[in-house]
């Protein structure tokens, strides 16, 4: 079964950029067909899809966001990575990464990630 994990720092500043890892077990991340993606939640707000890496590297992003986000990965790590620049207190919440093929199957615990001076 897959699991996930995500890290980063709990804390980041306005303007910054804002970086996130998920490291993956029970699986390789190259799993045919698999979508590799990245959800947050912001306070008493709903979920809200950022982005996601496929199987084959391609890259699909939110449009709201596509100017700040980027999603990458590491194969060899079998990681994948958020990274989101010029943050603002509304990107204040938290960060799951998530998986699966046509849907989400397997979720991270997510991690909270306060945008504050």
């Amino acid at each position: 079964q897959v699991q996930l994990q995500e890290s980063g720092p709990g804390l980041v500043k306005p303007s910054q950029a804002l970086a996130l890892t998920c490291t993956v077990s029970g699986g390789s991340i190259t799993i045919s067909h698999y979508v590799w993606r990245w959800i947050r939640q912001p306070p008493g707000k709903g979920l809200e899809w950022m982005g996601a890496i496929g199987y084959d590297g391609n890259t699909y992003y939110n449009p709201s966001l596509k100017s700040r986000t980027s999603i990458s990965w590491d194969t060899s790590k079998n990681q994948f990575s958020l990274q989101l620049s010029s943050v603002t207190p509304e990107d204040t919440g938290v960060y799951y990464c998530a998986s699966g093929g046509a849907g989400v199957d397997y979720w991270g615990k997510g991690t909270l990630v306060t945008v504050s001076s």
